[in-house]
């Protein structure tokens, strides 16, 4: 399989693939300067025409530019979920997904294209998430929660039953969110309250 991402997200995504009995063939980043990740060559820029039949993964943490950078990509795109990840069989993941270790995602729900679940982060029954969302480490997701295209929820936060998160959000690290948060949204703290909107 292939990489495209050589930052410190990358080091994780390519411990999930070694633990997957997956071999990385390839690994790209626009930065020139990245040797190496996780003992694994960086081959350079992205190369369309190279191990054309191998799908990839798009290992970097950032939401906007993992955006960008799926319309670049011709190969097919494969999603990588962690053994030790704890996903219910109700549960439905879109392409280009990484779960990462020690997360549960419960029943029913749906997990979209090219999110990142991260460590130890739990979706619970019913929970609706986007594409290119970010579940950071330790975050906790309960029931019947959906979060917006691109939105960010940052580690150790938590989202109470049956609330929207709108697009292009972030919930800071350790945030306890009680009420609905709309589009392009900044939250911080323990009383959900919006910081700004981003433009």
């Amino acid at each position: 399989m292939l990489l495209y991402g050589a930052g410190g997200h990358a080091g994780v995504v390519a411990g999930i693939a070694r633990d997957c009995g997956k071999i990385i063939k390839a690994l790209f980043d626009d930065d020139l300067q990245k040797i190496a990740v996780a003992g694994t060559p960086v081959t350079g820029s992205y190369n369309t025409e190279l191990f054309v039949n191998e799908p990839i993964v798009i290992a970097i943490g950032n939401n906007r530019i993992r955006r960008r950078i799926s319309g670049q990509i011709t190969h097919c795109f494969v999603s990588l979920i962690h053994p030790s990840a704890l996903i219910d069989k109700t549960v439905t993941i879109g392409t280009g997904t990484v779960i990462v270790h020690g997360s549960i995602i419960q029943a029913n729900s749906r997990i979209g294209n090219h999110v990142i679940v991260n460590t130890g982060a739990t979706i619970d029954h019913d929970c609706e998430i986007a594409d290119y969302v970010h579940i950071a480490p330790g975050a906790v997701l309960c029931g019947k929660v959906c979060i917006g295209e691109s939105s960010l929820i940052g580690a150790g936060s938590c989202i109470a039953p049956n609330l929207v998160i709108g697009k292009n959000c972030i919930i800071g690290a350790g945030s306890i969110v009680t009420v609905n948060i709309p589009d392009s949204a900044v939250v911080r703290g323990n009383s959900s309250r919006v910081i700004r909107l981003n433009a």
